[in-house]
């Protein structure tokens, strides 16, 4: 059984890697919300339909995650380098594709989802530059999964510092035009996304080739490109794909529903939304590592351990969160003001604030189970589970953003049915189904 400081040790690099990486959401919203409300608003529906993207790759990537960590539990360490590099040919031969269809099919997919015709035209420029990021991060994704299917998650600290200095440069330089760069606007935050994640892949590809002992696991060799192997990472991962993908794609529909009720209410959920996905960091931290700390110990034959982990994984995740909230409602006005110096602004995004704070408290126990389901390697049930939450939430959002056009703060309780459900589901699962025996 792994003790608090073996948790805390494979954690703590990816929270700081997470915590730097999102650098970059919060400096295009900073920066941003400094632009006007519009460009704002582009950056939140632009960005967001970036990421329902990016979650394929995403999801490809968990599934290769959960198979390296069980090779690498089992002690099968020349196993890793096929899953990695055939993942990896894979992934990127899907960011050409995608990249090509949303490159062309733009235009009608954002006037679709988009009334506002200054909303429109801002988003359309900055997704067509940002779209370019899909090059670069399809295959970054693929080393995050390499290196904590393997515990080596120090680098991902790294990487994330450089991605997020490249990020925080460029953003300054191009959306205002200074360093001896041209004013782009929207246009310069995501170009200054693109490069940053370009940065990111050259750091992993350096990395790898001078620190890891390649022979050891087995990446000194490509090999043919073996279908049979991307099918094996298909199977977990297909299910994690679409899941993910489902998740931010709700999250589109809740911002579409905002988009009706106005430029402003869309600023404000932007706000909050920014606020909202660095509370989620040591979260998303600590649910990585049960993934791959489940995975691990099934693979070394610990299968009657899982739940034990899990609960104190997510004591942990509870405790973290408590600081982190009561920071947020002790000093909403200076966390708010990152984002924006509109004082009108600040007052109406507090109170979402406080829904979110509320509906985080419930995330940190909720997500940790949730991917301790995903670690089993049964991520069709993990699939299943969203699905049956996500059902819940989007006839919500409907029905009380579309339908009631209730005020931002209202519409954001839809964070907190979310999280009850999916902390109660999984709860559910663990304890009645039977994953303890599961083949991947």
């Amino acid at each position: 059984m792994y003790t608090n400081k073996e948790i805390w040790r494979v954690t703590y690099p990816i929270f700081l890697g997470l915590l730097a990486q999102n650098v970059i959401n919060v400096t295009d919203t900073a920066f941003l919300g400094r632009v006007g409300e519009v460009a704002l608003g582009a950056a939140a529906m632009g960005g967001l339909l970036y990421i329902c993207v990016y979650t394929i790759a995403f999801g490809f990537s968990v599934g290769s995650q959960i198979l390296i960590a069980r090779r690498n539990g089992e002690g099968n360490y020349r196993a890793v380098g096929p899953i990695m590099w055939q993942g990896t040919a894979f992934s990127f031969g899907m960011a050409v594709c995608l990249l090509i269809l949303m490159y062309f099919s733009a235009a009608p997919l954002i006037r679709l989802l988009i009334t506002s015709d200054s909303i429109y035209g801002a988003t359309y420029e900055f997704f067509t530059w940002r779209i370019w990021g899909f090059l670069f991060a399809f295959v970054n994704v693929m080393f995050r999964g390499l290196y904590i299917g393997i515990t080596r998650t120090k680098v991902l600290t790294m990487n994330a510092v450089v991605m997020a200095l490249v990020n925080v440069v460029l953003d300054y330089a191009l959306v205002f035009g200074e360093l001896g760069l041209p004013e782009m606007g929207v246009r310069g935050a995501a170009l200054a996304s693109v490069i940053a994640e370009a940065s990111s892949l050259l750091f992993f590809l350096l990395y790898t080739y001078y620190k890891v002992d390649l022979k050891k696991y087995g990446l000194n060799r490509f090999g043919q490109f073996d279908l049979s192997m991307v099918l094996r990472i298909l199977r977990i991962s297909c299910f994690t794909m679409v899941q993910y993908f489902l998740a931010m794609a709700i999250w589109f529909v809740f911002f579409m529903a905002l988009e009706r009720l106005g430029q402003r209410q869309l600023a404000v959920a932007n706000i909050v939304r920014s606020v909202y996905v660095v509370l989620l960091i040591p979260v998303q931290a600590l649910s990585t590592t049960a993934n791959t700390l489940v995975s691990n110990l099934i693979g070394a034959g610990g299968s009657s351990g899982v739940v034990t982990l899990l609960h104190k994984i997510s004591r942990m995740s509870f405790l973290i969160m408590v600081v982190c909230v009561g920071l947020c409602v002790a000093f909403p006005g200076s966390i708010l003001s990152v984002y924006t110096n509109e004082e009108a602004l600040l007052v109406e995004s507090v109170s979402a604030l406080y829904v979110v704070c509320g509906a985080m408290l419930i995330a940190s126990l909720a997500n940790v189970y949730f991917n301790g389901i995903s670690g089993t390697g049964n991520t069709q049930a993990a699939l299943v589970l969203e699905i049956f939450v996500q059902v819940f939430y989007a006839l919500y959002i409907i029905v009380v953003g579309m339908v009631i056009q209730a005020p931002v703060d209202v519409c954001f309780t839809t964070e907190v049915i979310y999280y009850v459900l999916m902390l109660g589901s999984s709860l559910i699962y663990l304890k009645k189904a039977k994953w303890q025996n599961k083949k991947i």
